[in-house]
């Protein structure tokens, strides 16, 4: 089977869910022959990506979250108000993503919570069926549990994630435990999709504090309680582009700019982790058997965060106080051997799932069709 892959290119997750899947699809004998990477003015795609994947990669413009002045949270406004002034240009990259879909002589379409490509399945609907695989589908299921955060918040997390599945024939929601088949939304609840280094990888009890800092504004919180706590080893990573490669503050202090081998060497070795919440390196840790401090930086986070913590993974916080961590580790935290056993079994599940899919009984829908499908979306959307 030949696949094209497009993907979210915002943070660390959805590129190495990506890398997984293109190493378990190589391995089975399938072929994928184009990867599409959403960009954006804020982000640069990570090196790591680039030496990682096998197949082309090819970018479009896509839209994306803008950080606060403080580069810490998400603004929400900012971003909304941004992405409509980039509408015109959104909607050249839904044809451009059209033509590459159509030309590409992919049999499956394994989207991985990109927009762009729900609005093109809306628009154009294509000839390829599609697969929507992420976390995110799981604030779509009917037994998942929210935090209790700001309810319109919520509403519209959940509206964006339908827009992105638009046209899926399958949706894949990857969770940190087993759910059953949410047959009315058509969710199927899968194992997250670790890369081959992780599982392969031996974890060490190390003296150093571990972090991910996917908003670079939350450098200055890991410095000032470093200034109150010198004593204790830190290497955290973060995206700060105009920063060398390695940041050496102190003895004790360091940043890195993200580099998937070191991010994992540091993960492997650490004493604890510490991050913003993304689904990905949550899940590392939690199969390396790290405990956890989550501080999160939008809704989205705020839900991974809430979830993880009633798995047992850690605790969560509004800001970064690794005193609470080590107060965690020390006291609480016990290794979730369960967890292992379920990503264990990522592959054959997805894999199954998407060698099931009938690629010839896929067929178009008339305009007004198409239509009546987000009508339903937005009636859905609670």
């Amino acid at each position: 089977m030949k696949i094209l892959f497009i993907v979210q290119g915002e943070g660390r997750g959805h590129l190495t869910q990506s890398i997984s899947l293109e190493e378990i699809l190589r391995r089975n004998g399938h072929e994928v022959v184009e990867v599409l990477v959403g960009k954006s003015n804020y982000r640069h795609l990570p090196g790591f990506f680039n030496c990682n994947i096998q197949s082309p990669i090819k970018r479009f413009l896509s839209p994306n979250f803008l950080p606060t002045p403080a580069n810490q949270r998400v603004s929400v406004w900012r971003s909304v108000l941004y992405n409509i002034i980039k509408i015109p240009v959104y909607l050249r990259s839904v044809c451009y993503i059209y033509n590459r879909i159509e030309n590409s002589e992919a049999d499956l379409v394994v989207n991985f919570y990109e927009i762009l490509t729900g609005m093109t399945y809306f628009l154009f609907r294509p000839s390829v069926p599609q697969i929507s695989i992420g976390h995110q589908y799981l604030f779509l299921h009917h037994e998942f549990e929210f935090p209790p955060k700001n309810s319109f918040s919520l509403l519209m997390l959940r509206f964006f994630t339908r827009l992105t599945c638009i046209g899926a024939v399958e949706k894949l929601a990857l969770s940190f435990v087993p759910m059953k088949v949410d047959n009315k939304a058509r969710i199927r609840v899968v194992p997250p999709l670790l890369r081959q280094e992780v599982l392969c990888c031996e974890a060490t009890a190390g003296d150093y504090l571990h972090g991910y800092i996917v908003n670079a504004g939350f450098g200055q919180c890991i410095i000032d309680w470093h200034r109150k706590n010198p004593d204790i080893p830190l290497h955290f990573f973060w995206d700060k582009p105009e920063e060398e490669d390695t940041s050496k503050i102190d003895e004790t202090l360091t940043f890195h700019q993200l580099n998937d081998t070191e991010f994992l060497r540091y993960m492997a070795g650490c004493k604890s982790y510490a991050t913003t919440a993304g689904f990905e390196s949550v899940c590392e840790a939690m199969y390396l058997g790290k405990p956890i401090l989550m501080v999160p930086a939008h809704i989205e986070q705020d839900c991974n965060a809430y979830d993880a913590e009633r798995a047992g993974a850690g605790i969560v916080s509004d800001h970064f106080d690794l005193s609470r961590l080590s107060d965690f580790e020390t006291k609480k935290y016990k290794p979730l051997l369960s967890f292992k056993n379920w990503v264990r079994g990522s592959e054959w599940q997805i894999l199954n799932i998407i060698e099931a899919v009938n690629t010839s009984s896929y067929y178009r829908v008339h305009p007004l069709g198409r239509l009546v499908h987000l009508y339903r979306y937005i009636l859905n959307i609670v």
